[in-house]
């Protein structure tokens, strides 16, 4: 069952996403998510969540990319982007709580500042860890909680606030990827330890 409340939470933001984080943000973090997604191979890759597509400029071309999306009015801001992409890309509402992919079917999963807003961080995770062959790759950039000081204590304090709007502030996202059953491969930090790319994948059974 779709999470309503996550869902309308992010139509209420579509509007106005782009101005929000398509200037400073994606202009910031353009070389590191483009290193990141470059390593998208030639097989069936789960990318989420997809937004209005301000991160498919930065995806290799000629892929099989399947984005999704828990909000429609995202998907539908991301339709012109979508159509531009130079490969196989399609967009499509679905909430990572409850995936409707079948099992083992995926190649590679990549996020984009994703799991600082799943309601159930470590479910979701074991979603992807259910439609990853084994083997699989997860390759994400998150910002996540912090360990030092005073940044964990301030990210901790914003998080009652910055939830209601959009992301949790505090998140443990490469505790939970482990806790979900992946074996991590790198965590490289990209902006002290709150900003991160985390490598990981499905052992094989």
């Amino acid at each position: 069952m779709s999470d309503i409340a996550t869902r309308r939470k992010w139509d209420r933001a579509a509007r106005s996403f782009d101005l929000m984080t398509g200037i400073g943000p994606d202009k910031r973090w353009e070389p590191a998510k483009r290193a990141l997604f470059g390593r998208m191979g030639q097989g069936e890759i789960l990318f989420l969540a997809i937004g209005t597509g301000l991160d498919i400029p930065f995806f290799p071309p000629g892929r099989r990319i399947l984005g999704i999306d828990i909000s429609p009015k995202m998907i539908a801001a991301a339709a012109p982007r979508v159509a531009a992409y130079r490969g196989e890309l399609r967009a499509q509402v679905m909430d990572v709580h409850d995936l409707d992919l079948p099992d083992r079917s995926i190649d590679q999963v990549f996020t984009s500042c994703t799991f600082c807003s799943v309601p159930r961080p470590v479910e979701g995770l074991r979603q992807l860890y259910r439609v990853l062959k084994p083997g699989g790759e997860l390759h994400m950039f998150e910002h996540t909680g912090s360990r030092l000081f005073p940044f964990g204590l301030m990210l901790h304090a914003m998080t009652p606030i910055s939830r209601r709007v959009g992301p949790d502030m505090n998140r443990v996202t490469t505790a939970n990827v482990v806790r979900a059953g992946f074996q991590l491969d790198r965590v490289q930090p990209v902006f002290l330890d709150v900003v991160k790319t985390i490598s990981a994948h499905r052992p094989q059974d």
